[in-house]
């Protein structure tokens, strides 16, 4: 990462992007984006389009059911035995 923000170019901020949103951290706090209103944009759609997404798809947490009959289905291949 560059190590002043707050002057950093558009061009380098968004090439850091993805690497800045995988990692976890809250991209929209980033010094840059508070003196850049492009990039604050930019930021705001994708935020929008990240939470979009999230609506159209919930996240499910399988049921205890599902891991039993995936575990009984691996244990039916053949091969080694699994242990625990």
């Amino acid at each position: 990462m560059i190590d002043c923000p707050e002057t950093m170019s558009c061009q380098q901020f968004q090439s850091q992007l993805p690497e800045l949103i995988g990692s976890g951290s809250v991209a929209s706090t980033h010094p840059h984006l508070q003196h850049c209103e492009l990039c604050k944009r930019l930021m705001d759609d994708l935020e929008s389009i990240a939470e979009a997404a999230r609506q159209l798809l919930p996240i499910v947490d399988p049921s205890e059911r599902l891991w039993d009959q995936i575990e009984s289905a691996i244990r039916s291949e053949p091969g080694p035995p699994i242990t625990r």
